[in-house]
């Protein structure tokens, strides 16, 4: 019984955690083209206009766009596939249980958006990017905790897990609230409309996915063009996918949850991770990292984070709130405390929104981001290495 009970999350860790390794080889490897003969070649390409149909009835988007726009809204419709499952019957659906990951991602968010204002304060351009050190980035934490096998409890992996999908559905809140751009009235209009016609079919427990995904074309392509920012599109129509919680075979989410897995994991994550890692490093000095986006991204990101979501998770454990993961201890724990500093492909895309008329400040995100992450997970790792038993 516990076995049927635990191996959908051994299959989800193990692949988020070689998802996490790809993530690493293709930020490594943007890196490398982005300073080497191929730099100009690099992002020429990422600047380079892609039509999908004529020009009169078509979608043209530059190469960094389509993966930014379109690429990350399957990314979000994906993510939210999983917090609504969550939230209906995994880890989320225990009060007790969500309690303690739900705590940790909100002083995980709070605390090191308040690092980076602390920083950032006296500038309003800069000020934007408040958000940018609160998120985690699931597959590449989890791929740390994997390279430590049976020296972390399952216990914590689980924790580790729920923190970095509620960071995600904070994420989401974030974009529609804070990230977007002009509204345009008739589009948000369409939008409704297209949600009327979703909830139409989730209300008749419609079991094939074909009329979704073209109302949620259409979604997409309204949400674009209404100045809210495209991913949410993914979000709103994997709201109203049905699931059936009494037949989990005959659940049209878990389907489509377990069908995109791999092509998430395996392809659309390191294919960001490729396009948004690479930056220059030329010129690069410790003065850089000084700078106030940079520094307050790493703040936020290796201080923050792991102040936040330890203090408000151990306050919460003392005062009976929430129970400490089983079989864990509070070293170990603060050390994936430290692990959900990274932020990497998720602060990196939130960067992207918070500078997107600001784009001289995207070279000091991609630094701060990279440096926040990379220290999260020296140190993270090896504190989890000393404080887990054999």
């Amino acid at each position: 019984m516990i076995q049927q009970i635990t191996k959908p999350f051994k299959y989800f860790f193990k692949l988020e955690a070689a998802s996490g390794l790809i993530l690493l080889f293709a930020a490594i490897l943007a890196l490398i083209i982005s300073n080497g003969n191929f730099s100009d070649l690099y992002f020429s390409t990422l600047e380079k206009y892609i039509i999908l149909g004529t020009k009169e009835f078509g979608l043209k988007l530059s190469v960094i766009h389509w993966i930014n726009d379109v690429l990350m809204a399957i990314f979000f419709f994906f993510v939210s596939l999983e917090i609504k499952r969550e939230f209906l019957q995994g880890e989320l659906s225990n009060p007790k249980q969500a309690l303690l990951p739900i705590i940790g991602a909100i002083g995980g968010m709070a605390v090191p958006a308040l690092f980076y204002i602390l920083v950032n304060y006296s500038d309003g351009n800069t000020l934007n990017g408040w958000a940018i050190p609160s998120a985690t980035d699931i597959a590449f934490s989890l791929g740390v905790l994997s390279l430590l096998g049976k020296r972390v409890p399952i216990s914590l992996k689980v924790f580790l897990t729920a923190l970095a999908i509620i960071d995600d559905l904070g994420a989401i809140v974030i974009i529609a609230f804070f990230y977007s751009g002009n509204i345009e009235v008739k589009y948000l209009i369409l939008m409704l409309l297209s949600v009327i016609i979703l909830m139409i079919l989730n209300k008749f427990k419609i079991k094939n996915f074909l009329p979704y995904i073209i109302v949620g074309i259409f979604l997409w392509d309204f949400t674009h063009q209404s100045g809210v920012h495209a991913t949410i599109a993914g979000v709103i129509l994997a709201l109203t996918i049905p699931h059936n919680i009494k037949n989990n075979k005959e659940s049209l989410l878990l389907k489509l949850e377990h069908g995109l897995s791999p092509y998430v994991a395996f392809g659309i994550m390191p294919i960001f991770a490729f396009a948004n890692a690479g930056v220059s490093l030329e010129g690069l000095t410790f003065a850089t990292l000084l700078n106030p986006v940079p520094l307050g991204i790493v703040l936020g990101l290796f201080f923050g984070k792991q102040i936040g979501v330890f203090l408000l998770s151990y306050i919460a454990v003392k005062l009976k709130f929430a129970d400490k993961p089983s079989n864990s201890t509070w070293p170990a724990f603060y050390a994936v405390s430290i692990l959900t500093g990274i932020g990497f492909t998720m602060s990196l895309f939130v960067g992207n929104l918070a500078f997107a008329n600001n784009i001289e400040y995207m070279d000091g995100v991609k630094i701060g981001v990279l440096t926040g992450s990379l220290l999260s997970t020296i140190f993270g790792y090896f504190l989890l290495l000393i404080s887990s038993k054999k």
